[in-house]
C-alpha cells in the first residue's frame, strides 16, 4: 500500500472541471422521491447520473480526461481502454469530441446494449478475456503495439471531472448526513471524497461493494492489494478482481465505511428504484440503495444521500430482474 494518497483535485479544480463538462450537459437533477423516503424511512435524496448523455456518471471523467490532454497539446491519434462498458463509452463520447480514434476492449459476453452503444460513438471494439482484468492487459498489450494512448480506469484527471456531480450533489443537499457510493475501480468513491474534502463538508461516505467482487473490501483490510474472484452476475459495474492502488490508498486513508451487496439485494433495489421513481437503474446503480436498505435501521432520523450511477442494462435482463424481485 502507498503511504501517501494520491492528489485529490481542488474546489477550484472541480469548479474549472464543471465548466468542461456543461460543454455538453448541464447538471443532473437531485430528487426527494416520496415513495423512496417511505421505503427508507428518512429523508432520502437520488442524484440521477443515470440522466447524462450516456446514462452513467464516467461521461464526466472522460470529457476532463481528454480536455487535459488538449491543454497540454498531448491528444494522441488513437486512444485504447477497456471497459465493462460506462468507461468506455465515456471515452468514445469524448473521442470523437476531439477527433481522436477510440480502441475499447470488453471482456466475452459483455453487455450486447453496452456494446453497441460505444459502436455507435465510432468506438472500435473487440472482445478479449473472461473478465476486466483479462481485457485491461489485453488492451495494454494493444496499445504498446500500436503506439496508441491507453486510458487507466483511475486517474486524476478522469477523478476531476467525476467529482463535479459530488460537487453538484453535496452544495444541493448541504445537510446531507451520510452518502453511499458504488465501488468498480474507485472514480466514484474518491471523487465523493475529494468534493466532500473541497467543500468541507461533513458528509460520511460509505462505500459499496459486490459481494461477489471483494477485492477492495478485502484490500482494505489488509492493507494491501488483495486480488478477488468475481462471481457477480447481475452487478457489472463492480465487476473489479484486482483494486487499483491510487483509489486503494484514497479509500484508505479517506473512506467512512464500506459495505458488501448481494446480487439478491440489487435486483430487488433495481426493482425499488423502478416502482418509487419509474427510472431505470443497471446493477451497480442500484447498488447504495441496496446498501442503504440493508442499513436502514441505523439510518433514521438522518438525511441520506443516493447515487443511480447508471442506467445501461440490458433489456432482457432488466425485465428478468423485475419478475424475479417482484
Amino acid at each position: 500500500m502507498q503511504t501517501t494518497t494520491p492528489h485529490l483535485p481542488t474546489l477550484a479544480e472541480i469548479e474549472a472541471a464543471s465548466q468542461v463538462v456543461y460543454q455538453d450537459f448541464g447538471p443532473t437533477p437531485q430528487y426527494r422521491w416520496p415513495l423512496l423516503a417511505e421505503r427508507l424511512g428518512t429523508e432520502c435524496w437520488l442524484k440521477h447520473e443515470n440522466h447524462t448523455p450516456v446514462g452513467a456518471f464516467k461521461i464526466r471523467g472522460g470529457l476532463t480526461y481528454f480536455d487535459q490532454l488538449a491543454q497540454r497539446g498531448a491528444l494522441p491519434a488513437e486512444v485504447v481502454s477497456a471497459t465493462r462498458g460506462n468507461h468506455g463509452q465515456s471515452l468514445g463520447w469524448a473521442a470523437r469530441r476531439h477527433g481522436v480514434a477510440c480502441t475499447i476492449v470488453v471482456p466475452h459476453g459483455n453487455s450486447a446494449e453496452k456494446n453497441a452503444a460505444m459502436r455507435a460513438l465510432g468506438v472500435r471494439l473487440i472482445e478479449h478475456g473472461e473478465d476486466f482484468q483479462e481485457a485491461r492487459e489485453h488492451a495494454m498489450q494493444l496499445a504498446a503495439r500500436h503506439g496508441a494512448h491507453m486510458v487507466p480506469s483511475f486517474h486524476p484527471d478522469l477523478l476531476r471531472g467525476v467529482a463535479t456531480y459530488w460537487w453538484e450533489f453535496l452544495r444541493a443537499v448541504p445537510h446531507m448526513d451520510v452518502a453511499y457510493m458504488p465501488i468498480g475501480q474507485g472514480s466514484g468513491a474518491c471523487a465523493a471524497i475529494a468534493a466532500r474534502q473541497a467543500l468541507g463538508h461533513k458528509v460520511r461516505i460509505v462505500g459499496v461493494i459486490s459481494a461477489h467482487a471483494t477485492t477492495y473490501a478485502d484490500s482494505l483490510a489488509a492493507g494491501r492489494i488483495v486480488e478477488s474472484p468475481v462471481t457477480t452476475k447481475l452487478a457489472d459495474g463492480m465487476a473489479c478482481r484486482v483494486a487499483d492502488a491510487s483509489a486503494l490508498a484514497i479509500l484508505q486513508a479517506h473512506l467512512d465505511d464500506i459495505v458488501q451487496v448481494s446480487d439478491e439485494a440489487v435486483g430487488q433495489a433495481m426493482h425499488a428504484l423502478f416502482t418509487d421513481t419509474h427510472n431505470v437503474a443497471e446493477g451497480a446503480g442500484a447498488a447504495a440503495l441496496a446498501a442503504a436498505l440493508q442499513q436502514r435501521q441505523q439510518l433514521q432520523g438522518r438525511c441520506v444521500g443516493l447515487v443511480l450511477s447508471g442506467g445501461n442494462v440490458d433489456a432482457r435482463m432488466f425485465s428478468q430482474t423485475l419478475a424475479e424481485a417482484g
